[in-house]
């Protein structure tokens, strides 16, 4: 999947915009102006490599807390999850049950659609994301 590379976001409010998703293929996911990552973690005005190894995330039980605590500390408003090309990446309950109860808008979609989303909601919004780049 590829995006127009003349496109990127305007943002208004003060805060720098999310960075655009150029490309995402098996493996591999480039950021504008930040770099190529297998796992990315974005927020507004960054990026930076999703290491899992830092919070001991495993497919099952997945996404945890701490795996996104540090977009909602740089600005994010909205949180997009991937959960992978195959889905095998899960969402652990308490990471559900945390974005339920402090009312955090979230969208939690298969790679490539997480993808399209994210860069549609980075045209406008202080858009987060992690995103998993295989299975």
């Amino acid at each position: 999947m590829a995006l127009d590379p003349g496109w990127y976001p305007v943002m208004t409010s003060g805060i720098s915009p999310s960075p655009i998703i150029e490309s995402q293929r098996w493996g591999v996911i480039d950021v504008a102006g930040e770099g190529r990552f297998k796992d990315a973690k974005l927020w507004p005005g960054g990026a930076r490599e999703w290491d899992w190894g830092e919070t001991g995330t495993h497919h099952s039980p997945g996404i945890q807390v701490a795996d996104f605590q540090e977009l909602l500390d740089r600005g994010t408003e909205v949180l997009v999850l991937s959960r992978g090309v195959w889905q095998r990446l899960m969402v652990s309950p308490e990471a559900r049950e945390f974005l339920a109860q402090h009312a955090i808008e979230h969208e939690i979609l298969e790679t490539e659609a997480a993808v399209k989303r994210y860069n549609e909601l980075a045209a406008s919004r202080a858009v987060g994301g992690l995103f998993h780049s295989t299975c």
